[in-house]
């Protein structure tokens, strides 16, 4: 049987119910809400069939626990991530250099919403992940990416080490970011087809991810911090990818 999920937060709701609106059960608003940003996402609903309860806020801090909700909370079955064999299938139709965040072990919710959500600003084809020992789509997460859930595939696979090796065979390059490479993000050509690897909050990646990086780059540090969060060099990264490929 199909697990349900409990997303909350109006742009997380609204995203779930324009992409995968068969997935939506019910929703549960503050009865206290009446503005024009509620009213749309009830709107979507009510055109979906989707079954809506008007109840008192302490229902919604019940459902959506310690989060944030804003108000709305929607009973979702549980969205099934890509596998491998979809994304390899997916590259295969592109029409331009993919560009690709693989997240080496990544387990903060809140980082791999906002690593998502840079993703889709960015342009990104897909986000891979191992599924162990990695956070997965959680309702935190696609509250904390507002809607990038659903709009850039997620891709979780057995054995990141196998995937990246058949990402090489398709041509793919593999970037590393790791602090202590000789060569600099800058210095690097990210034109082509393209996957960007970082790695865990703390550790860093892997051993077997790093050896099968093409190349390894650094972020410059001018100041005492040693490392920037994890989500906020994926922004870096791949807003420096998306900078040298528009100006080709």
């Amino acid at each position: 049987m199909p697990s349900k999920q409990i997303i909350f937060g109006l742009h997380a709701v609204q995203a779930l119910l324009d992409k995968e609106p068969d997935s939506v059960s019910a929703i549960w608003f503050d009865r206290t809400r009446d503005d024009k940003r509620i009213q749309t996402v009830l709107g979507i609903a009510k055109k979906l069939g989707v079954s809506i309860h008007k109840v008192d806020r302490e229902e919604l801090d019940s459902l959506a626990g310690s989060a944030k909700h804003q108000g709305v909370v929607a009973e979702s079955v549980a969205g099934e991530s890509w596998d491998e064999s979809r994304l390899l299938a997916m590259l295969e139709k592109l029409n331009e250099p993919p560009l690709l965040l693989i997240l080496d072990g990544v387990t903060d919710p809140h980082n791999l919403g906002a690593c998502l959500r840079s993703a889709d600003g960015a342009g990104v084809h897909a986000v891979i992940a191992p599924k162990d020992k990695a956070c997965g789509l959680t309702g935190v997460v696609r509250k904390v990416a507002s809607g990038a859930a659903e709009s850039v595939p997620f891709v979780a696979v057995t054995n990141l080490a196998r995937t990246l090796a058949k990402l090489k065979e398709k041509g793919i390059w593999l970037v590393g970011t790791t602090g202590d490479a000789g060569q600099s993000l800058y210095q690097s050509d990210l034109k082509g087809p393209l996957g960007i690897v970082l790695g865990a909050e703390g550790q860093g990646m892997r051993r077997l991810t790093a050896e099968a990086c093409d190349f390894l780059v650094s972020l410059p540090m001018r100041g005492q911090v040693e490392s920037l969060n994890v989500s906020v060099a994926t922004g870096v990264c791949l807003y420096e990818a998306v900078r040298q490929r528009e100006t080709t």
